[in-house]
């Protein structure tokens, strides 16, 4: 990469960002409710439900700009590096921890990124089920990600947060955006117990979040 490309992608990088957040407020009118906590410069976890895409630039674009510029996703390499547009997004723009899900090559420990990035001082945002879900069930089972981080920073908030009405927003194979509000509900942090078991931490955090989905009007 030479000094001018790199220099390039610095100066285009928080216009993109810019770019990101007024679409998706155009497209999905989507707002913040900080029901459990303050939205203060605080260093965080936001572990969120995840059936699209574009759950992690929901989250992302609801911050205030001084938490948004602490707060990186963790997400798949595979998919973020798939193409240059995309490897420019979450490289540059989002700042993202890419992790490497291939399991036939050598790779970073995917923990140690994420703890690294956590003893920078970043905030984070994090799916703990893993993959999206496709189910009519609230979550997947979490894996033990959320519960490792816990363990090792336990002074990190662990804040469960929501994305509701996004898959109606834009269903499966639609390309133009139904007129519901997104909303991106922050609930109260959760830590881990002192000797409480994976399982049990596990699924605490993950009614935690349930707790935080808007009710359903009829």
């Amino acid at each position: 990469m030479t000094w001018m490309t790199r220099n390039l992608r610095t100066f285009a990088a928080p216009i993109v960002g810019h770019g990101i957040r007024l679409f998706a407020r155009f497209t999905t009118a989507v707002r913040a409710d900080w029901k459990g906590i303050e939205p203060v410069v605080k260093q965080r976890v936001y572990y969120s439900n995840h059936t699209s895409n574009a759950d992690m630039p929901m989250i992302w674009s609801v911050l205030p700009g001084a938490i948004r510029r602490q707060t990186r996703p963790v997400a798949a390499a595979d998919y973020w590096l798939k193409t240059p547009l995309r490897a420019f997004a979450g490289r540059d723009v989002f700042r993202a921890v890419l992790i490497d899900r291939r399991r036939d090559v050598e790779r970073d420990d995917p923990m140690a990124l994420i703890l690294a990035a956590l003893d920078e001082g970043s905030s984070l945002i994090i799916f703990p089920e893993g993959n999206r879900n496709m189910t009519e069930d609230p979550l997947l089972p979490f894996r033990s990600g959320l519960y490792n981080i816990a363990k090792a920073r336990p002074d990190v908030d662990l804040v469960p947060t929501w994305i509701a009405n996004l898959n109606t927003v834009m269903p499966k194979g639609e390309i133009i955006p139904l007129p519901l509000i997104c909303t991106v509900t922050f609930g109260q942090p959760v830590h881990l117990k002192d000797d409480e078991p994976m399982g049990d931490f596990l699924t605490r955090a993950a009614d935690a979040l349930v707790a935080q989905r808007p009710e359903v009007r009829k």
